[in-house]
């Protein structure tokens, strides 16, 4: 299952969008709509463009960096955390050579020493372009041989044997199973009359 991430936002090019809006605002283009449709960019963005334009011109329409709090790890720090999972699980003292979240948190502030809930690794492991496996096990106790037999003798003879038993019913509404007449007739006026 590979983890679906939102493309990342071309910064630059929003400013662009920007800064061509306060240009159509600058040459007298009021009609906020005409505007939105010419930046390609929703008539609300338009309208907030345009009042802080009115307020602080063409700088306040200015990038302000990047969206978000930055992240607790840089780029360097990624790496050393990718070669250390490459390593594997028992390569940090784990007893199965499986990863889960809660592994990963523990070798991240080892490594780095920041701290992170295994419920937000998934979103490091999937900046890393890891997705999540499942591991391919099979048990200890497994005979090829009589996984093969089963496949090829005893299965194709449970299948005929399962097909060739007739469907029963236990239902008292069964009309097959009725041994006694029906105590109302059938109709508005088929009952019996009482005694």
């Amino acid at each position: 299952m590979a983890i679906l991430r939102r493309p990342p936002r071309d910064f630059q090019a929003l400013e662009r969008r920007r800064t061509l809006a306060a240009r159509l605002f600058a040459s007298g283009e009021t009609v906020l709509a005409s505007v939105a449709r010419q930046v390609k960019a929703s008539r609300q963005s338009v309208c907030r463009w345009y009042a802080v334009w009115k307020k602080r011109g063409k700088a306040g329409l200015k990038s302000t960096g990047r969206a978000g709090r930055r992240p607790q790890l840089n780029a360097r720090q990624l790496r050393r955390v990718e070669r250390a999972l490459l390593q594997g699980a028992r390569a940090h003292g784990f007893s199965a050579d499986l990863w889960s979240l809660p592994r990963v948190a523990l070798v991240i502030e080892r490594i780095t020493g920041v701290k992170y809930h295994p419920g937000h690794v998934w979103r490091i492991l999937g900046g890393m372009d890891w997705s999540p496996q499942k591991p391919a096990q099979q048990a200890k106790e497994r005979d090829d041989q009589k996984v093969a037999y089963w496949r090829a003798v005893r299965w194709p003879e449970l299948k005929k044997t399962l097909r060739a038993a007739k469907p029963g019913s236990s239902s008292k509404t069964n009309r097959a199973l009725r041994n006694n007449p029906p105590s109302v007739g059938r109709g508005r006026h088929g009952a019996r009359p009482l005694s």
